[in-house]
């Protein structure tokens, strides 16, 4: 019998409880510290001491280098601009995996164009989350469609698949999730149940480029789904977008919505071929430009979201140790894109202060601290109007996970280059201010 599988067991152990303990310890020490220090609110030494010049070279977005530049200048001086597209098309859908791809010239055409692509019945109804781009839903009265409001699981800020099912009538056909801030929405899920009731799933992952699941790129899951490349976002070509199909049949109709020469490169049994000419009336081809410079995006892509999500875990391994302190909740299979910045969550009434006090206390150490409540599109004035579409939407009351994660989130930024010494200074800062947090509950 071997006998030294036990003993490698109990080794390990020990060398993970000693670790676990120095860890600990240490946290001890740190926390023991930072209480000693004068919080700068209150006149102490700030925390952060990098130059504003300095943090601003390592937080601007977008980043646009020479790449771009060379690529734009070529493309001027070969005069072949549309030959920019189909190059882009390829390499997207080649990343991606995706059997058809066409790009718009923004993500809300893309998404105006997918709701036109699924042809269904005047008053038709799609999900879609009140924690949303105000495109995702207005684009559907375009093609007579409502939208059933749904809220947001407040642990991920994505799509809550339990209100969904609640909210379920015979008019929807349809739901579309946004994977929020870069992280994946549960799709398996969402498709599964999707398939169950014969409801066409799509996606907004206007936010997600990169993010998967299980191996499989977000953006893919539904039977359409987009991307935006508007100048924030994770790719940023200033103005663009995407549409992915699953299905020849939805990537006709919506190709052929905003783009005239569409129907002529169609089969000649395709339904869509007899529009040659005039399309269905848009024109929404996204500029060569934008193109461009999202060809030499996408080949940096991967690189910097890999040094994105290494700085991202530097500061949120140990943030996430002070109390209270929390990640929008991840699966071990799915992997996720940052948008915007880096959220985090807490729960201020347990806490005991406000968001506006720690705010307050964070940027005086030095923190780009700061939050945004995304509108929750069901309180907005269009869509109380019954005038604007084929029926009234429903209202719903209240959309308590959109409010807890409004009410609740801290935004601090990401960091685009190698800045272990800044990601240390944010660290300390927190402790300080938390080995204080008694003191904001006074504020």
């Amino acid at each position: 019998m071997n006998t030294s599988q036990p003993n490698q067991n109990q080794d390990i152990t020990r060398r993970a409880f000693i670790k676990t303990s120095g860890a600990v310890v240490a946290g001890l020490a740190t926390t023991s510290l930072a209480a000693r220090e004068t919080l700068a609110a209150e006149g102490g030494a700030k925390t952060v001491t990098f130059s504003p010049q300095k943090i601003a070279a390592l937080t601007r977005w977008p980043r646009y280098g020479a790449a771009e530049k060379n690529r734009l200048h070529e493309l001027l001086d070969s005069n072949k601009f549309y030959e920019e597209l189909p190059l882009f098309e390829k390499e997207w859908q080649d990343y991606t995996q995706s059997p058809f791809v066409k790009c718009h010239v923004n993500g809300s055409s893309a998404l105006t164009s997918m709701y036109f692509a699924l042809d269904l019945p005047a008053g038709s109804e799609v999900m879609v989350p009140t924690y949303t781009f105000f495109s995702a839903c207005l684009a559907m009265r375009f093609s007579n469609l409502v939208p059933v409001f749904i809220d947001v699981d407040p642990k991920t800020a994505c799509f809550d698949l339990e209100d969904a099912k609640r909210k379920l009538t015979p008019r929807v056909k349809a739901v579309e999730a946004m994977h929020s801030w870069g992280l994946p929405c549960e799709m398996d899920l969402i498709c599964d149940w999707a398939k169950e009731k014969g409801l066409v799933p799509l996606e907004d992952a206007a936010h997600a480029h990169g993010s998967s699941m299980k191996g499989k790129k977000m953006g893919t899951w539904g039977q359409m789904g987009i991307f935006s490349f508007q100048a924030s976002k994770v790719m940023p070509s200033v103005e663009g977008g995407m549409g992915m199909y699953q299905t020849r049949e939805y990537y006709e109709r919506a190709f052929a919505f905003g783009h005239y020469e569409a129907p002529a490169k169609f089969a000649k049994d395709s339904p869509v071929r007899a529009y040659e000419g005039t399309g269905f009336g848009q024109k929404y081809r996204m500029h060569p430009f934008a193109a461009a410079v999202a060809r030499m995006q996408l080949k940096g892509l991967d690189a910097l979201s890999a040094l994105v999500e290494k700085n991202v875990r530097a500061m949120n391994d140990r943030l996430t140790q002070l109390p209270g302190i929390k990640e929008p909740r991840l699966r071990p299979d799915q992997k996720r894109a940052y948008y915007h910045a880096n959220m985090l969550m807490m729960d201020f009434k347990k806490l005991g202060f406000s968001r506006d006090a720690l705010v307050a206390a964070l940027k005086a150490e030095g923190v780009s601290a700061s939050f945004w409540d995304y509108p929750q599109q069901h309180t907005l004035k269009i869509y109380s109007e019954a005038k604007w579409w084929h029926h009234a939407p429903k209202i719903p009351e209240r959309m308590p996970g959109c409010e807890y994660v409004n009410a609740n989130h801290l935004f601090v930024p990401l960091f685009y280059g190698e800045a272990p010494e800044l990601i240390e200074q944010y660290v300390k800062a927190f402790e300080k201010v938390w080995a204080h947090r008694d003191k904001l509950k006074q504020a």
